[in-house]
């Protein structure tokens, strides 16, 4: 069964085990998400099924987002997501994290990263700094810029100063150490992606044994 829900980052607090041992750990909003479409093969070249969750005042959801709410008998919803799935679900149907999760599960999380704004190259891809000799007037700017007069131009790819942070990504492996259902609560082992009261997707891990 593959497993997913979509939260919000509320924060990192620690926790201690039956032996006394300090558990570092984030602690995920999970509010109930509801089907509002089943993807199948024939019809959509994949399986997969639709949720939406999370509080939005109607006048701010567009009509096409209107009729798939109206179509699964569900209230207007803030996110809309999909998962990849072999479960078959009923539509209109409540999803919570307890229905989901267990403790000891192995789960990915995927968020965005918090943005760092425009950054130079020793701290947005760890580089080394030029002399620090007071006259050697290169102390953290960009190094060579590649091949000379061929091809007489800098190669894609190269590693400059520019934007650092906000960009999706993915934080393998974690485990479920806490999960509360009535209150809406996952707590993870370890950091995830993004700041407090981030979106984040929770899903089974593709690489755990």
């Amino acid at each position: 069964m593959t497993k997913f829900v979509i939260g919000k980052k509320s924060g990192m607090t620690q926790l201690f085990d039956e032996n006394g041992n300090v558990i570092p750990a984030t602690v995920i909003e999970v509010e109930p998400m509801y089907v509002l479409q089943n993807k199948t093969v024939e019809n959509d070249g994949y399986k997969a099924v639709k949720v939406g969750t999370g509080t939005v005042r109607e006048k701010l959801v567009n009509k096409p987002d209107k009729g798939q709410f109206k179509k699964a008998d569900v209230e207007v919803k803030k996110y809309i997501r999909e998962f990849k799935t072999d479960e078959e679900y009923s539509l209109g149907q409540e999803i919570k994290v307890s229905d989901m999760f267990e403790i000891g599960d192995k789960v990915d999380v995927s968020g965005v990263s918090k943005g760092k704004g425009y950054a130079g190259n020793i701290k947005r891809h760890g580089q080394k700094g030029g002399p620090s000799g007071h006259g050697s007037m290169y102390h953290r700017r960009v190094g060579s810029m590649g091949a000379n007069s061929t091809p007489a131009r800098v190669l894609p790819g190269k590693k400059m100063p520019g934007h650092m942070g906000a960009v999706n990504c993915t934080v393998q492996n974690l485990s479920v150490v806490m999960v509360d259902g009535d209150r809406g609560i996952l707590v993870l082992r370890g950091a995830i992606p993004g700041p407090k009261g981030g979106l984040v997707t929770v899903e089974s891990s593709v690489k755990a044994k």
